[in-house]
């Protein structure tokens, strides 16, 4: 499904300076039909009732999906960019790491639909997502 042979650590080297690397989002995990991510929940994570924040899980999920739709493009000539994230908040969770799977639902010539389930260090659903993504040609350099 990819369009290369990735590794993780390639994976992993867009983490500098932006909010995946703000969250300590780190990819773990490849197979031929998944991408999986885990982030910390902490203070960089956490709302201030002490648990993790609805955004951060959204941030994860997004996250997991679009690069792993980033991996199935030619990255030469197309671009991939989130249309729709829905998401559900189902457990809370105060401490520890949490973890998200990316699934494919729908690969398309123009869109992508990602199943992404995040779950706790003891595989219990914490948010369960779906997300939309698009895929463009790259705008010309003209």
């Amino acid at each position: 499904m990819w369009f290369k042979p990735y590794t993780i650590e390639e994976i992993n080297s867009i983490r500098g300076g932006n909010m995946i690397g703000h969250l300590g989002i780190q990819f773990t995990k490849m197979t031929e039909q998944s991408l999986t991510a885990t982030m910390p929940v902490d203070e960089r994570t956490c709302q201030a009732a002490g648990i993790l924040h609805g955004g951060a899980s959204a941030t994860l999920a997004e996250t997991v999906g679009s690069v792993a739709s980033y991996m199935i493009i030619n990255p030469s000539v197309q671009i991939s960019l989130g249309l729709e994230l829905n998401i559900n908040h189902i457990r809370s969770v105060t401490s520890g790491m949490v973890i998200a799977t990316a699934v494919p639902v729908h690969i398309g010539r123009s869109t992508h639909v990602w199943n992404i389930r995040i779950e706790d260090e003891h595989d219990k659903l914490v948010a369960y997502s779906r997300l939309t993504i698009v895929i463009m040609d790259k705008p010309s350099s003209n």
